[in-house]
């Protein structure tokens, strides 16, 4: 049987500018995969917004689905260990980039794109934490090889975006001393309620540090921002320090020195989440669904329609978005 689901698309107009239209497509369209999926929810981050305007190094060719996130339930499969009927998860990889993505009804996929969803999570929740959350969760799985996290002090930057936010979140419920930077300076009771120690205005952090070298202040750091206030976070680490580095929001280029690296012994550890095995992710759902159970995710996570999507597109590549938003079909 064919089916007709409704999708969003971003096309290429004739004057160069690019447009999003709600528009009905057949699953017979969809890319060959051995995983056909209904997707229940989906949800928006910040690469879902580069390509859905257009922006280069995102999406190659046009028109095209957005949605790098999508959880829902296997409505056909060629692969025994996603039989019909199984709750899944698709994060990164290439859905949503150049493979039609999570802002239409249904998905096709290779099952290696594939990871089950925990008994214990919804899909809700797993959109709820998306792409966003798992790269915060494998984060903090990195900091947490090397450090406990009772008393940790540790500093969150772009706080109250979507890793910001579950980073935060997290990362408060296991006991860290968490610092939250952040640019919004209306936003600092939705910090205290996701548990932040303390809370610091991303120009007086710049304003206060001095390179290369700072007094040593944090033992660890998730880095979403990337430019300058990476720069300030390097020089701020004490001894044997770790930053994760997983955004570039504030730029791609930063300026250090060789010496927090050798007179600290500092690490600064890219995190990706896209091309991530599978079975590492699935690890890390699991811990969204035990040990790192979020109670109150509607807290910071506002849900809507495919309708209602594209303001909320526009929101965030002008950095006006707070927390998460998730797309429910």
């Amino acid at each position: 049987m064919n089916k007709i689901f409704q999708t969003l698309v971003t096309s290429l107009n004739d004057d160069g500018t690019y447009s999003n239209n709600i528009i009905e497509k057949s699953v017979d369209d969809l890319p060959d995969g051995e995983i056909l999926i209904k997707v229940e929810y989906s949800s928006l981050n910040y690469k879902d917004a580069l390509s859905a305007t257009g922006k280069k190094g995102v999406t190659r060719l046009y028109p095209h689905t957005p949605g790098i996130d999508a959880a829902g339930i296997v409505e056909e499969s060629s692969s025994r260990f996603f039989p019909i009927g199984t709750p899944v998860i698709v994060t990164g990889h290439d859905l949503g980039m150049n493979t039609s993505g999570g802002f239409g009804n249904y998905i096709r996929v290779p099952s290696k794109w594939v990871a089950k969803c925990p008994s214990s999570l919804s899909t809700k929740e797993a959109m709820m934490i998306g792409t966003a959350g798992l790269t915060a969760g494998l984060s903090i799985e990195v900091i947490n090889e090397k450090f406990s996290m009772p008393d940790l002090e540790i500093v969150v930057t772009g706080a109250t975006g979507g890793v910001g936010s579950v980073a935060v979140k997290i990362l408060s419920s296991l006991g860290a001393h968490v610092t939250a930077i952040t640019g919004k300076v209306d936003a600092f009771n939705y910090l205290k309620d996701l548990g932040a120690s303390e809370i610091i205005l991303r120009d007086d952090f710049l304003n206060s540090t001095q390179l290369p070298l700072n007094k040593g202040l944090y033992t660890a750091a998730i880095d979403v921002v990337g430019g300058k206030i990476l720069s300030a976070l390097l020089a701020s680490m004490k001894y044997r320090g770790i930053i994760t580095a997983c955004g570039n929001v504030g730029g791609p280029n930063f300026e250090t020195t060789v010496f927090p690296f050798i007179l600290r012994n500092n690490s600064l550890i890219g995190i990706d989440s896209a091309e991530t095995a599978v079975s590492q992710k699935e690890i890390i759902w699991n811990k969204f669904a035990n040990s790192w159970k979020i109670p109150d995710l509607e807290s910071f996570c506002k849900t809507v329609t495919l309708n209602d999507l594209i303001p909320e597109i526009n929101k965030i590549i002008k950095g006006n978005l707070t927390g998460r938003v998730v797309v429910q079909f």
